[in-house]
């Protein structure tokens, strides 16, 4: 509603070019002395649904706009005042009709004027009957959304969907601190990371704007909540399921499509960065290990291994904050960076099927390399399928709606 207001006011106050113009209450208007008039003043407007149904997308914003003109006592002995009063109607007028018009041609929304609701009131009595006031009511119909459910969230979107770990949701910290021990799992299987020893915990950040700053260790994310892995500490969360009865990735699967989302402290003095989200096997021989996100100053790295032979996903456009798609099929390996696919590799005899029996996964940590992740993430999600062109566009359309990266 925000948007549309400010696109309605923004417009209106754009096509009054005669004297001042307003948007607040009459009160704060009167109390402007040194008003140059003839003025314009909009007010707050009243705003309903009317008929709220599935298929009803239309807001009524019905709006007070005040035109006044002086009209000081001096004038009225020479001047007729029937006339003062057509000449301040004419300019109101005009001015309705220059923000229709606005609207007829290629605007940001589709608006239109209610029928019959223009209603034209001469104000008398105004500041002393040194003020000639006109007050012009109508109602402006915006079209604002449809009340049918629209979103298509990662669990509406395909029931492999293995884990869902969203900032927003589920994190246990202490406020005092912002230090995160647990994010729990949105997805069904409940496949939740948590850390118990406070000096590796991440930091939670909400609401906060801004540009990436490698100082401050905070991204944009378009304000949303953040986990923050600060520079040159071994903060990170972890699962690790003993009985491994429902992993997040299938043991039956030769695939699986991962969605990060994560900003990136990138520094020349210090271009390596190490991955957002790692798995490894610390007990069975030539079993499976993934390192996804690893990024410096030149590439995006992703290496995932089957224990013989190992996928490495490599491509040199570099974002400061992406949403990341990493994905495998088969033997062959694809990575998308903000919706757009940089590179493919297909490694013969590679398969995946069962080698991550008995693995932790960590997140802000490269358990393969040993080395900390640098940097923000605020959503990660794992479907243990290769997602088809038209589900993956859905969850990366749901990312980009929701953070704004591209």
């Amino acid at each position: 509603m925000a948007i549309r207001l400010t696109d309605i006011v923004t417009v209106m106050k754009d096509k009054w070019t005669y004297g001042d113009k307003f948007f607040g209450y009459t009160e704060e208007f009167n109390d402007n002395h040194s008003t140059f008039y003839p003025s314009l003043l909009i007010t707050p407007p009243d705003s309903v649904f009317p008929e709220v149904g599935l298929d009803n997308g239309w807001e009524n914003y019905t709006f007070e706009v005040y035109f006044s003109d002086k009209y000081n006592r001096t004038e009225q002995s020479f001047e007729d005042i029937d006339l003062r009063w057509q000449n301040l109607q004419d300019l109101a007028t005009e001015w309705l009709d220059l923000f229709l018009k606005h609207y007829q041609a290629e605007a940001p929304i589709l608006a239109f004027l209610e029928d019959e609701s223009v209603v034209l009131e001469r104000n008398k009595e105004v500041a002393n009957d040194q003020l000639l006031q006109i007050k012009m009511t109508f109602t402006w119909r915006v079209l604002s959304k449809c009340f049918r459910p629209q979103s298509h969230l990662p669990n509406q979107i395909d029931n492999s969907l293995g884990l869902w770990l969203s900032a927003d949701s589920g994190t246990t910290f202490k406020i005092a601190t912002k230090q995160v021990s647990e994010w729990k799992d949105r997805s069904d299987r409940k496949n939740d990371f948590s850390q118990t020893v406070t000096d590796n915990q991440p930091l939670r950040y909400t609401y906060r704007s801004g540009t990436i700053s490698h100082d401050d260790n905070f991204g944009v994310f378009n304000g949303k909540t953040r986990l923050n892995f600060p520079i040159g500490k071994k903060d990170y969360l972890e699962y690790f399921d003993p009985a491994d009865t429902d992993p997040p990735i299938s043991l039956t699967s030769n695939s699986f499509t991962i969605f990060i989302v994560a900003s990136y402290n990138i520094d020349v003095a210090e271009p390596n960065i190490e991955s957002p989200l790692s798995v490894k096997n610390n007990s069975v021989p030539n079993y499976g290990s993934m390192e996804l996100g690893k990024q410096s100053i030149l590439y995006y790295e992703g290496n995932i291994s089957d224990g013989t032979n190992t996928m490495s996903l490599i491509t040199s456009n570099v974002k400061e904050q992406s949403i990341s798609t990493w994905q495998i099929e088969g033997d062959t390996g694809r990575l998308w960076v903000n919706g757009n696919l940089l590179t493919t590799q297909t490694v013969a005899g590679f398969d995946i099927t069962g080698k991550f029996v008995l693995s932790t996964w960590y997140i802000g940590w490269n358990s393969v390399a040993n080395h900390s992740f640098d940097g923000d993430i605020t959503e990660i999600i794992v479907y243990d399928s290769a997602l088809g062109d038209y589900k993956r566009k859905q969850v990366e359309t749901y990312l980009n709606g929701k953070y704004k990266m591209y």
